[in-house]
């Protein structure tokens, strides 16, 4: 027989490999072969072959017999390691072969626990608690469920681990629906346990479909004094949709999460929403017997978004002269040699400027103010280019329409930024920007240009509506300020109202005291053992505690309110705090709880209320939130479930704490 002419070779040194564990090397005639000593298949075992076939067999073969092959590859990684250190290290080269570890086989154990602990003398595959990584990875990447069925991923996983079952996308889903449903539960029970009270910001997307969704958030500030913000719901709203479905749906999420006793303030993105809306979640709070002083609710509405919505008015005006900029700027651009007619024009104008002209995206309108900005600094070009079509020239009236708009953008920009960028945006910081903004309207109202002047008009008609409803708030926030108090609302209210600004200014003071009143009231009753929540009077019910309420407000004024209110004296006659870029509010405030103890309640929940709601991308998107396609076809509950979720494990993994690596943990332990 021809195997008896073969010889078994011994293995010279030089087979440092882990795959000839698994191989043996034998010769017949001139060739070398190599003999799986599992199946007894013959490859290739010459010296100019490598091992990668070899290894890349033995992958296939030991999956067959349900063998670990953890081992095998941090082998492979382990000498690559070591390799790389080789000229640092003096030894033996007898004992190299002894310096790789021989691979432990272990069989896979299909009934394993999910939940069983690692032992360090094992090595053990886990399908389930892999099905549960995959899965998580989905939702906090964002990748799209349908992922698990592409031909690339499945080659991957499968050269990644042999031994892992790629699961079908509907078992994805149900993988994501469980740990949505542990990671909410785990979020309900930091919220019920929360000190503080809790802010809901409302917020409306749309679609590629067309159809709206609203998503919810809580904002509040924990109990190490740190700015927090969770999606709580992301609710698929029907086509025909009415302000009684969005205000149903808001109860819901409060009812759902149990926080309407902890509720604050609602925000709304849409500062025109009814405010019939705001009213309802007030009654359904007042029937849960959870309430702030006479019912009162802060009701917010988001300031970003009626910047956005005053700049479109200001784009909507323009737009005549937007196309013919645009049309000049697209022309310039269109071929080299118009560019460099151009660029003549320019030398002999005189013009300085080393900017490019720029073509903006309609539907970002911080686009649109750069290429604004860039071609008013070219405008005595633009009038000298020749073979410009005369309807895309611009009058002098035009240009100087487009100077004072771009001046107004600019604005609204720098603003705009202030408030997306900020990675900690307590309440204190919108004040000064908004009163700003107030100041600059009243002042291009009186525009001695008619265009201009009635544009202003109705500019600053759109923001005073939004400011008879903010301002308070706004001021309120901006007073809990130690760098500012009072004397900020003094300031700009000079300059907003003149001759009515003390009548202002104490108007803001009743509502600061009134709200003070509030929370000293309810820690007066906790200190006699009243197990109400912070910041909620006594609800009305049949026994005869309560119905001695009123006694309970009348004895805190008339032994109890000099020491209350003198919390908030105290701190109004302070001195000011420095004026300091690198101040931080919520630790000042943190350090000073126990010389303010009430007020500091107080801060906590007014500095946590989210003044706006829009986010660093979609801060000058003129449509809004739009939806991912690849969400579009979920079910309702599935893309809830993935959208608070991912937000869920995001906060985690931005965690430096030990919580945010739990699902993190090596897949395999190694046998030393």
């Amino acid at each position: 027989m021809e195997v008896a002419n073969e010889t078994v070779i011994k293995k010279p040194k030089r087979l440092t490999s882990v795959v000839w564990n698994h191989f043996e090397r034998v010769r017949k005639a001139d060739l070398c072969y190599a003999v799986c000593v599992h199946c007894n298949k013959k490859l290739s075992g010459s010296s100019n072959s490598g091992t990668t076939h070899l290894r890349n067999h033995l992958m296939r073969c030991l999956k067959r017999f349900n063998y670990d092959v953890s081992q095998l590859l941090s082998a492979k990684k382990r000498k690559k390691e070591n390799t790389l250190t080789i000229a640092n290290i003096s030894y033996d080269e007898g004992q190299r072969k002894e310096e790789y570890l021989k691979p432990t086989i272990v069989k896979y154990e299909p009934e394993q626990r999910k939940d069983e602990v690692f032992n360090v003398q094992s090595s053990w595959f886990d399908q389930d608690r892999s099905r549960l990584d995959l899965a998580r990875m989905i939702i906090l990447h964002g990748y799209p469920l349908a992922m698990v069925e592409h031909v690339g991923f499945k080659v991957f996983v499968k050269n990644l681990q042999p031994l892992f079952d790629v699961v079908p996308n509907s078992t994805v889903e149900l993988s994501c629906m469980e740990i949505y449903g542990k990671e909410r539960q785990k979020v309900h029970d930091m919220l019920s346990k929360l000190q503080g009270r809790i802010n809901l910001a409302v917020e409306m997307w749309s679609s590629p479909e067309n159809t709206n969704h609203v998503c919810m958030m809580a904002h509040y500030i924990g109990d190490d004094w740190k700015l927090q913000k969770k999606i709580l719901n992301f609710v698929t709203l029907d086509s025909s949709h009415t302000d009684d479905l969005l205000s149903g749906v808001i109860i819901k999420c409060l009812m759902d999460w149990d926080i309407g006793s902890k509720l604050f303030a609602v925000t709304l993105d849409d500062f025109s929403t009814n405010d019939d809306i705001v009213l309802r979640i007030k009654e359904q709070i007042l029937e849960n017997k959870s309430r702030l002083s006479n019912g009162q609710l802060l009701d917010v509405r988001s300031a970003a978004h009626v910047l956005n919505s005053i700049v479109q008015d200001a784009m909507e005006a323009l737009r005549v002269v937007l196309q013919k900029i645009r049309g000049t700027v697209r022309y310039v651009k269109s071929s080299q040699s118009i560019q460099g007619k151009f660029k003549e024009m320019v030398l002999q104008t005189g013009i300085n400027s080393q900017k490019n002209l720029v073509l903006d995206c309609p539907i970002r309108w911080n686009s649109t103010y750069l290429m604004l900005e860039t071609a008013i600094e070219y405008r005595n070009a633009f009038c000298q280019l020749p073979d410009l079509d005369l309807d895309l020239a611009l009058s002098d009236e035009e240009w100087e329409w487009a100077s004072s708009i771009t001046g107004y953008l600019k604005l609204f920009v720098e603003i705009i930024n202030v408030f997306s960028s900020n990675k900690c945006p307590t309440a204190n910081i919108y004040f000064p920007e908004i009163c700003h903004v107030h100041i600059q309207l009243i002042d291009w109202c009186k525009s001695p240009d008619n265009f201009l002047s009635s544009l202003a008009a109705k500019m600053k008609a759109k923001f005073d509506k939004y400011w008879s409803k903010c301002s308070l708030s706004l001021a309120v926030a901006a007073i809990l300020d130690p760098r500012f108090k009072m004397k900020l609302v003094e300031y700009y209210y000079s300059q907003i109202y003149g001759s009515t600004a003390l009548e202002r200014i104490k108007e803001v003071s009743d509502g600061l005291k009134e709200l003070f009143s509030t929370y000293s009231i309810c820690s007066t009753l906790m200190d006699q053992g009243s197990a109400l929540p912070l910041g909620s009077l006594p609800s009305s019910s049949n026994d005869g505690r309560d119905r001695l309420k009123g006694f309970d407000k009348f004895l805190h004024e008339t032994s109890q309110s000099q020491t209350a209110i003198s919390d908030l004296e105290k701190y109004l006659d302070e001195p000011v705090f420095p004026h300091n870029c690198n101040f931080n509010i919520l630790n000042w405030w943190r350090v000073h709880t126990p010389r303010y103890p009430i007020l500091s309640m107080m801060a906590r929940d007014v500095l946590g209320t989210p003044m706006s709601t829009v986010s660093q991308e979609s801060a000058f998107h003129a449509g809004g939130r739009v939806l991912d396609s690849c969400r579009c076809p979920l079910t309702p509950e599935t893309r809830q479930a993935l959208i608070c979720t991912q937000d869920w494990l995001r906060i985690q993994s931005d965690d430096p704490g030990p919580s945010s690596s739990h699902y993190a943990l090596p897949l395999y332990v190694e046998t030393n």
